[in-house]
């Protein structure tokens, strides 16, 4: 999604937008885009820099991170960015680099492109590990076997007899 910032006539100018799953492609060969992503927040022109904000709105398949079958997510992922010409930047490039100056992005003429913006939210808010369902069993550790959808009769792991004295302990509440 393009935004040409000489056609806006007010301040701040608000957008809504999708994009396809084909559009935006997330480079990781376990998680793609179950469908369109939609975006929509408002552009704010200043004197040196561009802000948006606004939220995306997605839905991702990626694998359960216990048992491997897919577990879907729905993300809401609001946001906040600032683009700077690439002339401005290189006058405040000598300057000390701050905290604030991690969500600037560079952006050449009259169009900000947000597409690389929506890609980099939803990258940064997929969680580290995704589970098909809360209380989902994973895999047998001998076998193999998803436990969520059968009961393997692999013997449980052995322990340490060092540690058996924990096994028997019941702590109450």
């Amino acid at each position: 999604m393009v935004i040409d910032l000489i056609t806006l006539e007010k301040s701040p100018f608000p957008f809504a937008g999708s994009f396809a799953p084909s559009e935006i492609d997330l480079d990781i060969e376990t998680t793609r885009l179950k469908n369109a992503v939609k975006v929509e927040g408002e552009l704010t022109k200043r004197i040196v820099q561009t802000d948006v904000k606004g939220e995306i709105f997605a839905e991702v398949e990626t694998e359960c991170s216990r048992c491997l079958l897919a577990a879907e997510l729905k993300l809401e992922i609001p946001f906040e960015a600032a683009f700077i010409t690439a002339e401005n930047y290189t006058e405040a490039k000598e300057t000390e680099l701050k905290e604030d100056d991690l969500d600037v992005s560079i952006f050449n003429g009259d169009k900000i492109d947000v597409t690389e913006l929506v890609r980099e939210q939803i990258l940064l808010n997929l969680p580290e590990q995704a589970f098909c369902r809360e209380n989902c069993r994973g895999l047998c550790e001998k076998c193999g076997a998803n436990r969520n959808l059968i009961d393997c009769n692999c013997e449980e792991k052995e322990v340490d007899p060092r540690w058996q004295g924990l096994r028997e302990l019941k702590i109450t509440k």
